[in-house]
């Protein structure tokens, strides 16, 4: 006999990000109640660190602090205990001010006798110049009122985040709490000792809003997305909290982090937290799960589902096909605190300011990636392999009813590389119906963007692309399958530039065969695309190898052998270390790299020679000194 469908609580755990919420819990809420689930969603990310940072909960850190020996005290506790009085008086002010309610506090901020300071605004004396000058005119200017009291209450928050790291718990971060634990954890060791510890004041009080979330919504079913290793320790606080309070709950563990790490899971002890671990797209399995649940399907018909049988790990998939793209549904962001996010400014960093900087409504183009050809991405995986799109009515239809509920009209695209077929379409249904947004996201720089399609872009509403340069290497970026050149980077992006919308490249180093002269090179080119107003923004990550990644499956091919990874793992598995005959001192060059490219956004010394920048001897640069100025003005 089969019962009622369950009921649904989809939870954000700590910690993803501030500013907006993390889109996995509005997309499947927004799916199930499409499919008559009843279906709610909680974000105790947000809701942990606006309890941690409350008077009491202010009042608890303190005690924390004063209950450490002394040889455990650290300047940012002994700021913090000698401060407290101020520090409770103005954090509910800088709370407001950051949510957007209270504006006219940022006049206080900026006199900088508002906010005790600690050693976190140390960074800014790497801004001050001539003797009496503001440290931050450079970045905000005269005008910048409210972008340069943001930026220095994120710096007083940081300094309260400290304070819960040296006084709580070391591994405390706003976003990467607890990462290694879980990032490329062979074995599930690390994680249950930390589990099996008494619970210290952040964990109780996840404990305690886990319960209070438990009151409110009498949920039958649980799901514990988590898209990043930083969010898997709280993740699993939080289900040892529901199996004490309510052992019958069912937890679903899924995300980002358990589609690329988990996809050889044979560890029985995460199932002493959770009951079941799906992969992929969460559509099809959690409907095949609620099914099972309700008794309307047996354990053998689950979809991409681990669950442990005695002592065994189980993986169930029963071949059904996935639910198209264009029946997903709208995602929701009902029940999620809309006005209580925290509109942080960290970085400078004109582009990655857009990830912490206002609250966005993350919205997907297409599933997957049209190219999937990169040989440094995880092509073999579903988020990647399996390319739909949905038309453009349909994604205009999505974006009017979510401003509709929002009332925010900020978008941000998540797609891995938005194909620009379906941004033109979208970009001229926006238009023909007359539908005003903000947009930014990510694409490839392929000579697909003409100026006409950049231009329409902007017209319809972006405001910002980024995009991956990778190693500026026309030799790396072939061996990378890239499908994309220095020249047409250098054309791409400046179309975009002249049509107004910022530009940000991500760039590697590192990459198999990757020489000394390849590295120099790489940065002459950023220079040039800086110089001649091509990128606006960039940032430099070492390349990591994956297990799913081409370079990763077929290590020869690119000149690298890997790392064995323990024959006895059955937990996560994902990086994996590799050994390149290549002689490149990779860390010594990536600290030029970054100051160099540190230095270009902010239009300095791009008139040195690219050398200064590295502190260890490198060759001269090959790249000719106006080849990005020559590819700007070649016939096409």
């Amino acid at each position: 006999m089969s019962s009622p469908s369950p009921r649904v609580l989809a939870v954000i755990p700590p910690m993803t990000q501030l500013n907006t919420p993390y889109p996995s819990t509005a997309y499947l809420t927004g799916f199930l109640r499409s499919r008559a689930v009843d279906a709610h969603q909680v974000d105790l990310a947000l809701a942990l660190v606006l309890e941690l940072f409350s008077p009491a909960g202010l009042r608890e850190v303190r005690a924390a602090v004063q209950a450490l020996p002394a040889a455990q005290r650290t300047p940012q506790t002994a700021w913090f205990d000698a401060e407290f009085d101020t520090i409770t008086a103005v954090t509910p002010r800088v709370l407001a001010f950051l949510q957007g309610r209270d504006p006219t506090v940022a006049h206080r901020i900026n006199t900088r006798a508002f906010l005790p300071e600690g050693a976190r605004f140390a960074s800014l004396d790497h801004y001050v110049g001539e003797e009496g000058e503001d440290p931050l005119a450079w970045a905000f200017g005269a005008l910048g009122l409210q972008d340069r009291a943001r930026h220095l209450a994120t710096l007083f928050l940081n300094d309260l985040a400290d304070v819960l790291r040296d006084a709580v718990d070391p591994r405390f971060e706003f976003v990467r709490y607890a990462e290694k634990l879980a990032a490329a954890q062979a074995y599930f060791d690390p994680l249950a000792e930390a589990l099996a510890e008494p619970p210290h004041l952040i964990d109780r009080t996840l404990q305690r809003l886990t319960r209070e979330a438990l009151a409110a919504h009498r949920p039958d079913v649980v799901l514990l997305s988590v898209p990043f290793p930083g969010s898997v320790y709280a993740a699993l606080r939080i289900a040892q909290a529901i199996k004490a309070e309510r052992p019958g709950v069912v937890c679903v563990l899924g995300g980002g982090y358990v589609n690329t790490e988990l996809r050889e899971l044979s560890e029985p002890r995460l199932f002493d937290f959770v009951d079941y671990v799906t992969l992929d797209a969460g559509e099809r399995p959690l409907l095949a799960l609620l099914e099972h649940l309700a008794g309307k399907r047996s354990k053998t018909r689950l979809v991409r589902t681990f669950w442990r049988d005695g002592e065994q790990v189980r993986y169930t998939n029963f071949v059904e096909p996935d639910v198209p793209f264009d029946d997903v549904g709208t995602p929701t962001w009902d029940g999620l605190p809309l006005d209580g996010y925290l509109s942080l400014l960290d970085m400078l960093n004109p582009m990655n300011r857009l990830w912490s900087d206002g609250r966005w409504n993350k919205l997907t183009v297409a599933h997957g990636c049209y190219w999937k050809k990169c040989s440094f991405c995880d092509v073999s995986l579903d988020y990647i392999s399996r390319y739909e799109a949905a038309s453009a009515t349909v994604l205009v239809d999505r974006i009017e009813a979510i401003v509709k509920e929002t009332g925010q009209t900020g978008f941000h695209f998540v797609d891995e590389a938005a194909p620009p077929k379906a941004l033109k379409a979208l970009a001229e249904e926006l238009l023909k119906r007359g539908v005003a947004i903000s947009w930014w996201g990510n694409i490839r720089f392929e000579k697909t963007f003409t100026p006409e399609l950049c231009q329409l872009l902007a017209d319809s509403g972006c405001i910002a692309i980024s995009g991956g340069l990778e190693v500026a290497s026309d030799r790396l970026l072939q061996l990378m399958k890239k499908g994309v050149s220095v020249e047409q980077v250098a054309r791409v992006t400046k179309a975009f530039a002249d049509a107004g919308v910022l530009v940000h490249a991500y760039l590697m180093y590192g990459f198999p065969t990757q020489t000394t002269q390849d590295t120099v090179d790489a940065l002459e080119y950023v220079r040039q695309l800086f110089e001649h107003g091509c990128i606006h923004s960039g940032f430099f990550h070492r390349f990591a190898c994956t297990v799913h990644s081409p370079v990763g499956m077929n290590p020869a091919a690119y000149g690298v052998t890997l790392q064995p990874l323990p024959a006895d793992a059955r937990f996560a598995k994902n990086d994996i270390a590799f050994i390149d005959p290549t002689p490149t001192d990779h860390d010594g060059l990536g600290q030029g790299l970054k100051k160099g490219l540190y230095n270009f956004m902010h239009g300095i010394g791009l008139d040195h020679d690219i050398r200064s920048w590295f502190p260890v001897r490198v060759p001269k640069t090959t790249v000719p000194r106006r080849f990005i100025e020559r590819a700007l003005t070649a016939p096409r």
